[in-house]
């Protein structure tokens, strides 16, 4: 059974997948619990890196993602996030604030990290496979991710999560991320449980 460990210790014996990147991608249904596993697979390749290679950033695609468009931020991601990777440089983002419903800040990730993680649904996506240098999908069945993810938000964004529901259904139609994944990871456990074929 893989474990964080040996997939961090896999992820490091590959080669750059976007520039001198190994590009990362967590995806999975709304609330299957991709942040969270993100933030435990940075923290595993950080230590693996050491002080003198920094750390493993996390590109959060909520960031990218607005009221409007909630899944067509391929663009935007591809322009300042993917291109700057492929060119070894600084990357500069601008980050979606939820509650102005504006770009109101911009992150900066120095130039070619080691590894850079995109985590969101959708982050797998046809466009953006071909940089991938692994693609881990959270393996929970859409309808408990949605109810985990409720439970989480509150009653306030019922309608919220019905339209996004909705256009998260249709994308996954169009575009499905499951079947491409290298890895699936429990999204009730968090943990690894198999190496996809």
């Amino acid at each position: 059974m893989p474990t964080l460990d040996s997939l961090a210790s896999q992820l490091a014996a590959t080669g750059p997948s976007c520039g001198a990147t190994r590009l990362i991608a967590v995806d999975g249904y709304a609330g299957s619990g991709k942040t969270t596993f993100a933030a435990r697979l940075a923290a595993r390749l950080a230590a693996a890196l050491g002080d003198a290679l920094g750390d493993a950033p996390v590109v959060h695609l909520d960031d990218l993602a607005t009221h409007e468009q909630f899944f067509d931020w391929t663009e935007r991601l591809l322009d300042e996030v993917v291109t700057p990777l492929a060119e070894r440089r600084a990357v500069r983002h601008r980050v979606y604030d939820w509650n102005t419903a504006h770009f109101d800040s911009v992150r900066e990730i120095a130039a070619a990290p080691p590894f850079l993680i995109l985590e969101g649904v959708g982050a797998g996506r046809r466009a953006i496979r071909p940089w991938l240098a692994a693609l881990l999908w959270m393996d929970v069945d859409a309808e408990s991710a949605r109810a985990r993810g409720e439970r989480r938000d509150g009653p306030e964004l019922a309608e919220f999560w019905a339209r996004w529901i909705g256009e998260q259904s249709a994308h996954f139609r169009a575009d499905p991320s499951r079947p491409f994944a290298d890895f699936l990871v429990s999204g009730t456990t968090g943990e690894l449980f198999a190496h996809a074929a």
